[in-house]
């Protein structure tokens, strides 16, 4: 659960962070402020995103590849709702401090507030300091690195050392356009990997209030 929740975080950065250029990259000065305010006008337009995904998790050791399917809504500032609806229906929903999660094989929803939960309140704190956007913040954590231009792909490593459970990288690829993102790739330093590819993506429609319940 902790890598799917890392997943959403670099799906929602994507939309609120510029692209650094590597030092020693080769792109001008020009070339990188050109690439920062395009990505800055993208965020600033990003209000809401509804969208469909399909997740594969290949493991290296087994030569086995897992497949899920599910639902991603986001609305800023701080609603959320990421839920698994094949092979297992599992998620969450996040509205301000206040959350909802569920699992089918346990029957079990369960109320909770932020505050009071470690896990969640990391993940809350990162999706308001990328909604702002806070970009100090995301230099802070990422070295991020422009892979591919059009359309735009990124590499995001963490800065500080990988704690457990924490990807080795990230890689994102957004639409032709800019305007959301098409896949989040999460590999781990033992070699296995996720991909998640986001299909049939709608930006700043309305999302009905009770999407966040």
């Amino acid at each position: 659960m902790m890598r799917t929740w890392l997943a959403i975080l670099a799906f929602l950065s994507a939309f609120a962070s510029p692209a650094f250029p590597e030092p020693g990259a080769p792109q001008s000065p020009d070339a990188a402020a050109a690439l920062f305010g395009r990505m800055e006008r993208a965020a600033g337009e990003v209000k809401t995103i509804s969208s469909d995904f399909v997740q594969e998790k290949r493991l290296a050791m087994f030569d086995k590849v897992i497949s899920s399917k599910g639902r991603f809504r986001f609305q800023k500032p701080d609603r959320l709702r990421w839920e698994s609806t094949e092979p297992v229906a599992s998620g969450f929903v996040l509205d301000g401090t206040k959350g909802r999660r569920w699992h089918q094989r346990t029957g079990k929803v369960e109320r909770f507030d932020i505050r009071r939960e470690p896990v969640m309140k990391i993940v809350s704190d990162q999706i308001l300091a990328w909604a702002k956007p806070d970009f100090a913040f995301l230099r802070r954590e990422y070295r991020i690195r422009v892979l591919a231009e059009h359309p735009l792909s990124l590499r995001l490593d963490p800065l500080s050392s990988p704690a457990a459970g924490m990807p080795d990288h990230l890689r994102i690829t957004f639409s032709p356009d800019d305007r959301y993102v098409r896949t989040v790739e999460i590999h781990e330093k033992d070699g296995d990997s996720t991909v998640i590819r986001f299909v049939g993506t709608i930006v700043n429609q309305p999302i009905a209030p009770d999407q966040f319940q």
